[in-house]
């Protein structure tokens, strides 16, 4: 356990945030906890990750939460490791809201110029059914921007992923390769436009399209002779400089 990696969590503290101050010391080897010089809370190790408060090894329920990601069905686990199915439940989801907040704030707290993103969906598994993920990728960094969850495959799914690419993109020129649901269209123009301010008059607001956004679009067809690739431009030109 080294303190020195650690910082003060306490929100009023004033060096909350800061490492290798050499404000954090050791409270308790055999509780983990550490304590902050300059406020003097005291506070676990595991604060702020999802072992927080649990009482089983951290590389077991890393374990678990591995086996899950790819695929072991949860019986198998329930049956392996002897966990109660609502503990494993509860692990899963503890790992996906620490996954989510961790995206939140290293991801979505940034403005990024992303040039070309490529936005595409999946059908995949749950309990009792199935939904649709439509997920997107900055394709420069093969970074994840973002994802969203839905039972439809429809323009609400699309719409809620425009929004998060949205939400980080400079106004700079971008390239949005998709597949060949009509939704996507829609929903990219949507997101990629600015509200002009009303200046005090009524009525309906008026909206600017960002400019230098180009829409491609790959349509796929099963044909008697194999399959069928078709690219086509749905908004800008192929002489448009998006780099």
């Amino acid at each position: 356990m080294n303190p020195q990696h650690l910082f003060c969590p306490n929100i009023d503290c004033p060096a909350r945030g800061q490492v290798n101050e050499g404000n954090i010391t050791v409270h308790s080897q055999q509780e983990k906890r550490c304590q902050c010089q300059i406020c003097g809370e005291t506070f676990a190790v595991t604060r702020g990750t999802i072992f927080y408060r649990l009482r089983t090894d951290s590389k077991t329920v890393m374990c678990v939460l591995v086996l899950l990601a790819y695929g072991c069905p949860l019986q198998a686990i329930v049956k392996a490791f002897g966990f109660d199915e609502r503990t494993v439940k509860a692990w899963w989801q503890r790992a996906g809201q620490q996954c989510e907040a961790i995206h939140n704030q290293v991801v979505g707290q940034q403005a990024l110029d992303l040039q070309h993103v490529q936005a595409d969906e999946i059908k995949v598994k749950v309990q009792g059914g199935s939904c649709w993920m439509a997920l997107a990728m900055m394709v420069r960094t093969r970074l994840w921007l973002g994802g969203a969850l839905s039972p439809r495959r429809d323009l609400m799914l699309i719409q809620a992923l425009a929004n998060q690419i949205r939400a980080l993109a400079l106004c700079r020129p971008l390239l949005l390769a998709v597949d060949s649901l009509p939704s996507y269209v829609k929903a990219f123009q949507r997101a990629f436009r600015t509200q002009v301010p009303r200046c005090g008059r009524p009525g309906r607001p008026k909206f600017y399209a960002w400019p230098d956004i180009a829409i491609v679009q790959v349509i796929k067809r099963r044909l008697p002779s194999g399959l069928a690739i078709e690219r086509c431009i749905v908004q800008g030109c192929w002489r448009q400089n998006l780099y």
